[in-house]
C-alpha cells in the first residue's frame, strides 16, 4: 500500500478524521466515548491542538485519502509535566495491518524529538493487541495498567501505559 505523512489541515481532512473517530467510538474500545463526534467537535480538537503547538499527522493515499491519522497532546496539566505528552493513532478500519500505523507513530517520535519532548505516553485497551505489539516494537515499554478505568460495552475495560523515554530535550529547565 502506497502513502505519505503529511501535516493533517482541518478543511480538508476533517470528514475523514471524523469518520474514524466515530468509528473508533462506535465500534472498538480504543477510544473511551459514547457519542459520536459532530463536524463542529472535530474542528474544536483540531483549533486546540493547533493553539497549543501539537501536531495533527495523516497518511494519505496517492489520490489524497486520509488513512489514518495521528497526534499528541498535553499529557497532565501541571507545569513541570511540560516535557511529557500523550498520542493516539487512529486508522480507517479498511487500512489497518499496511503499515499506516507503524508509520503514523514513527512520526510522531520524531516531531516529538524535534519539539525537544522527553517522554511519550500511550494508554491503550488492553485487549487492542495489536497496538500493544506496535508499541513493543518501537521500543515503548508498559509503565503500569489501571483495571477497570472505563466502563463501555456493558463491561469495564482495562488501559494499559505505554512509555518511550526519548534522549531530549538536550537542557530541560524548570518553570
Amino acid at each position: 500500500m502506497e502513502f505519505h505523512i503529511v501535516m493533517c489541515k482541518p478543511d480538508e481532512h476533517a470528514a475523514a478524521v471524523r469518520e474514524i473517530f466515530n468509528d473508533a467510538i462506535l465500534h472498538t474500545t480504543a477510544l473511551y466515548d459514547y457519542k459520536p463526534w459532530s463536524r463542529a467537535v472535530v474542528l474544536q480538537w483540531f483549533g486546540a491542538k493547533a493553539k497549543s503547538g501539537f501536531p495533527v499527522i495523516a497518511a494519505v493515499d496517492p489520490a489524497g485519502v486520509l488513512l489514518g491519522f495521528a497526534s499528541y497532546g498535553q499529557f497532565r496539566a501541571r507545569p513541570a509535566y511540560k516535557y511529557s505528552v500523550e498520542h493516539s493513532v487512529y486508522v480507517h478500519r479498511d487500512h489497518r495491518r499496511h503499515g499506516v500505523g507503524r508509520a503514523l507513530l514513527k512520526r510522531l517520535i520524531e516531531l516529538a524529538r524535534e519539539q525537544q519532548l522527553h517522554v511519550i505516553v500511550g494508554g491503550i485497551d488492553v485487549s487492542n493487541a495489536e497496538s500493544v505489539a506496535l508499541h513493543e516494537q518501537l521500543g515503548f515499554r508498559h509503565v503500569g495498567t489501571i483495571s477497570e478505568a472505563g466502563y463501555k460495552f456493558g463491561r469495564w475495560l482495562d488501559v494499559a501505559f505505554y512509555q518511550l523515554t526519548l534522549p531530549t530535550p538536550g537542557n530541560p529547565v524548570d518553570g
